[in-house]
């Protein structure tokens, strides 16, 4: 074996993902070491926990993915690892990690943004996979993961323009909180799909924010409605409210959990679907972890079979946090001669693209991850601009 494999790292989360690929698409081998089971009882991420944990993981999951490639770190041609956003804990080890082997093999090192992973699994092939065409351009991408939902129109590689992002909460996150109010669970996509599945008759009608004809998101006031609504139930059956381990009766909370889900699903679906059309799109393409929901896979797949365009998905393990992903839009970075030098540092926010226009004349993001990564990086450019002008 050549030294040319290029080695990946994610960690940027809960997630620690490592990967070989070979070229800019083939899977050799992956791992990914989930850290679900310890988040589970707190409802969320802990940080330090979550950084701790990939320290624990990340030599098991190498040593894993050499021995499924029959590899050896002397066929490392490159490596690439997430440089942000995220958990700077979680961040700062697996970027620590990938700078110490880059510098120890003498290869190039690429940072990775974590979105334009999710957006570049859309090309990875598995191992075994028959070649397939690459998703043509324009095409436009929808990412909607835990922290982040935004549509972009790509016209080239590595060329992102921002069609419309959320004001405050991602649909990642929306699901998480209606998961923890109906009592499902975490993580509260997966546990609200299960429980969508066993609706009595049509599902509950939810409001949906279409927020005029932009494409921008907002789930805040579906979460809210929900809230009001589960809460006045809990009280008219003389129930404690949901903070305190009110649950309302299991038919119901799957007729409330089918209702959210079309909901989102419906937003993001109408949404993706007319930016394809307003764009003249050939293709859409979908990433995050919320592009394992199989409603809104099949909404998709249904509206982009009657555009005429191709639609792809990466399978359900690509669509969640995984080093293949990164190696994926590592090696695109480094085709087009981006190097990084041992001073590559983590940047918790870094927005994969920024708004349209001045702030004038299109409204900023307000809450949320989108609010939090736009309002650092005018930061950033307002102090770089202090000290050019010093």
């Amino acid at each position: 074996m050549s030294r040319g494999l290029l080695l990946a790292i994610e960690s940027s989360c809960d997630e620690t993902g490592v990967a070989l690929l070979d070229g800019s698409r083939r899977i050799v081998a992956e791992a990914v070491a989930s850290q679900v089971a310890l988040h589970a009882g707190t409802g969320g991420i802990v940080p330090e926990l979550a950084a701790r944990a990939h320290l624990r993981w990340i030599d098991p999951a190498l040593d894993e993915v050499l021995a499924a490639a029959g590899a050896t770190l002397a066929d490392v041609g490159a490596v690439a690892a997430t440089a942000g956003p995220g958990l700077a804990g979680s961040l700062l080890v697996g970027l620590s990690y990938g700078k110490a082997l880059a510098w120890a093999l003498d290869v190039p090192l690429v940072g990775v943004n974590h979105l334009e992973g999710h957006l570049y699994a859309a090309w990875l092939l598995d191992p075994g996979e028959a070649e397939r065409p690459e998703p043509p351009f324009p095409l436009v991408a929808l990412v909607v993961s835990g922290g982040h939902t935004f549509l972009v129109e790509m016209r080239d590689h590595l060329a992102y323009r921002l069609l419309g992002e959320t004001v405050d909460d991602a649909a990642g996150e929306a699901f998480d909180k209606a998961g923890r109010l109906l009592g499902l669970g975490y993580p509260g996509g997966p546990a609200i799909a299960r429980a969508a599945e066993a609706a009595p008759g049509r599902p509950e009608r939810l409001p949906r924010a279409w927020l005029g004809a932009s494409y921008d998101f907002s789930f805040s006031g579906l979460k809210t409605a929900l809230r009001r609504l589960v809460e006045a139930e809990l009280a008219a059956a003389g129930l404690p409210p949901a903070e305190e381990g009110g649950r309302l009766p299991a038919g119901r909370v799957a007729a409330l959990a089918a209702g959210f889900q079309a909901s989102v699903v419906d937003v993001l679906a109408t949404k993706t679907l007319r930016a394809a059309e307003d764009v003249g799109a050939r293709a859409i393409v979908v990433g995050g972890g919320v592009a394992s929901n199989a409603a809104l896979r099949a909404r998709l797949a249904a509206g982009a079979g009657a555009l005429g365009v191709d639609l792809v998905i990466p399978r359900p393990g690509l669509c969640t946090d995984n080093g293949a992903m990164i190696g994926a839009a590592g090696a695109r970075r480094l085709a087009a001669g981006e190097r990084a030098g041992l001073d590559l540092g983590v940047r918790a926010a870094w927005p994969l693209a920024r708004p349209a226009g001045a702030p004038g004349s299109r409204r900023p993001p307000t809450r949320g991850a989108t609010a939090r990564a736009y309002a650092a990086l005018r930061d950033a450019e307002a102090d770089a601009a202090g000290k050019v002008a010093r």
